[in-house]
């Protein structure tokens, strides 16, 4: 897979609500529906493990994930309704995750910078 050079992919895990993970997956078709707009996404998915949602996404920079957040805010405040957030990790060069430290922080996610790597 080919991925721009300022990639930043937003990891975070939501433990449901007891009895609220078929209401969550009932909403998960709209986060992608909505995110489908979104031409600097360059993959957006959910998995899943019993009562944990997590989502793989990746954007092309810092502008494209806080572009993302405020078009899903809505959905993502329902999501809240029925789930915790419990860990949100931001992966990226170091000069987009700086671009991300002050918009973000309120959400205390853990900043991880890339120090190398490989993509073909």
């Amino acid at each position: 897979m080919s991925v721009p050079p300022n990639l930043v992919t937003l990891h975070p895990y939501f433990k449901a609500h007891p009895g609220r993970l078929p209401d969550i997956q009932a909403l998960l078709p709209a986060f992608v529906e909505k995110t489908g707009s979104e031409t600097a996404c360059c993959f957006y998915e959910f998995t899943a493990l019993e009562d944990q949602i997590f989502c793989r996404e990746g954007y092309a920079g810092a502008a494209a994930v806080l572009a993302h957040l405020e078009n899903v805010g809505g959905l993502l405040g329902q999501m809240l309704t029925m789930a915790d957030l419990t860990r949100l990790e931001l992966h990226g060069p170091a000069a987009e995750i700086d671009q991300l430290r002050t918009p973000l922080a309120h959400l205390q996610p853990a900043f991880f910078v890339v120090q190398c790597g490989l993509v073909r």
